[in-house]
């Protein structure tokens, strides 16, 4: 994503509940201004549904300079929570963090957003700072789940 995606982004923005804003974001109106701080300091990517409609937003970057440490950001329109969205796109930019040399996956999430801290339960174990009321949440990236979702075949007789 660039900064010439803002459409894109507001479009999704449009789908999301203040509530999924607040969480994600700290507020409820986000600017070109702050998509273009955001891009400055990670990666970020847009996913899409089946009808070209922005879906989900994920980015991954250092944090604060500590080395081998990426910060994970991520976003799904609320009508797709609980589908396996975020989880794919969090073991994605796990992925990628790790092949660019980190060794650590965060996120920094207020103690109150059930689904994020559920989400990053899924990569791995965690160890989790409570912050007043924000959790930082870390992953190590050595011991990221390939596919946290249960298996659906049938044990051999």
């Amino acid at each position: 994503m660039t900064a010439a995606d803002w459409d894109l982004v507001a479009g999704f923005h449009a789908r999301c509940s203040e509530q999924n804003l607040l969480r994600r974001w700290g507020r409820t109106h986000l600017t070109p201004r702050d998509l273009t701080r955001l891009l400055t300091q990670s990666e970020c990517w847009i996913g899409f549904d089946a009808d070209e409609r922005p879906l989900a937003l994920v980015c991954v970057g250092p944090v604060s300079g500590e080395p081998g440490v990426a910060d994970l950001g991520l976003q799904v329109a609320d009508d797709r929570h609980r589908q396996g969205i975020g989880t794919a796109l969090a073991l994605q930019a796990a992925g990628i963090a790790r092949t660019r040399g980190a060794h650590t996956l965060t996120a920094y999430t207020q103690a109150s957003n059930a689904p994020m801290l559920r989400l990053t339960e899924c990569l791995g174990p965690v160890q989790r700072t409570r912050e007043g009321p924000y959790v930082e949440v870390r992953v190590a990236l050595d011991a990221l789940v390939s596919d946290p979702r249960p298996s659906t075949e049938a044990a051999s007789p």
